[in-house]
């Protein structure tokens, strides 16, 4: 599955009331960190069919990162039943990431 751009708008329907585990890479384009994790990311999407991934751009989503407690980047936030389950922040290894999506599957 297609790694998908959530905004204010569309956090609830996308997130909140997503079935099963949604992962939000809140990110930034200035931010190395988040432009390294992004492959990774998208690989871990291809792996994961059965795991909605999002990205929330909080440049031009401020307020939506503010709401949800983020305070470093790149931070994924790993949703399920719309609640917060997990939460890393800063970057992080593709297996560091498999062994988190495969704690909460």
């Amino acid at each position: 599955m297609p790694v998908t751009a959530v905004t204010e708008k569309t956090f609830v329907d996308e997130v909140l009331m997503g079935e099963g585990l949604v992962i939000v890479d809140y990110w930034a384009d200035w931010c190395a960190p988040c432009k390294q994790m992004s492959p990774i990311i998208d690989e871990l999407a291809k792996e994961y069919p059965d795991v909605k991934f999002v990205k929330v751009d909080t440049n031009a989503n401020p307020n939506l990162a503010a709401e949800q407690g983020v305070l470093s980047l790149p931070t994924l936030q790993f949703f399920t039943g719309g609640r917060v389950a997990k939460s890393l922040s800063g970057g992080k290894t593709k297996g560091a990431l498999k062994k988190a999506i495969d704690e909460l599957r």
